[in-house]
């Protein structure tokens, strides 16, 4: 079971995001907090597995609760949820450490999806709005010193999934299996440092390497 937190100041918002969750046999909503300071004491007291967190909010925005709940052991994943499409505000969250952004008026099957890739670690959420975002509000800097340690068909997995590309799909392009897409995007993201798919996504935009 995926235990959902859902973090908004619009109780009807949540209602309906409740709904939703409650009517998958694979979901539960594990708690609900109307801003940021509250979702700090949710987050503690329920431990869920994903967090939906709004980014405007009275009391402490959602950039600054992230920033609280990722220092916690065993973190939850965390989700920006905004009205705008190409927002600094997701993009800094994200550099922050939040999986990723979705609309909040995203389709609900779209919504549903994401919880799941989110969890299963596999999926980068709207990895079109992902790109657009990070093209948009890039910090361009010259590659690190370890992004020389990828091995040339590292760099060209690396290249594919920083387009957005599934592991099925780069197994296509490689002429790889998907096991072992998956094997060399886990030592991609070692060498980096890199938690996630989205942050390989951030760090290619950010160092000019989007192609």
């Amino acid at each position: 079971m995926i235990r959902v937190a859902l973090v908004d100041d619009q109780a009807l918002f949540r209602g309906g995001i409740r709904m939703l969750v409650d009517s998958q046999p694979d979901l539960e909503v594990a708690g609900e907090a109307s801003d940021g300071r509250e979702a700090i004491a949710m987050v503690e007291r329920t431990r869920p597995d994903i967090v939906l967190m709004d980014i405007r909010m009275p009391v402490m925005d959602g950039i600054a609760a992230t920033a609280e709940i990722l220092r916690m052991p065993d973190a939850p994943k965390i989700v920006m949820l905004t009205t705008f499409d190409l927002d600094e505000a997701a993009a800094r969250a994200i550099r922050g450490g939040a999986s990723g952004f979705l609309l909040k008026d995203a389709d609900p099957e779209f919504l549903l999806a994401a919880i799941r890739g989110v969890h299963a670690g596999s999926s980068v959420i709207a990895a079109g709005q992902t790109r657009d975002l990070f093209a948009e509000y890039a910090q361009r800097k010259a590659p690190p010193a370890q992004f020389a340690s990828l091995t040339s068909r590292e760099r060209e997995i690396f290249a594919l999934a920083a387009r957005g590309l599934s592991n099925s799909e780069i197994a296509a392009d490689e002429f790889l299996s998907e096991a072992t897409v998956k094997t060399h995007i886990s030592r991609i993201l070692t060498k980096l440092g890199l938690r996630d798919r989205v942050q390989l996504v951030v760090f290619a935009y950010d160092h000019g390497l989007a192609g």
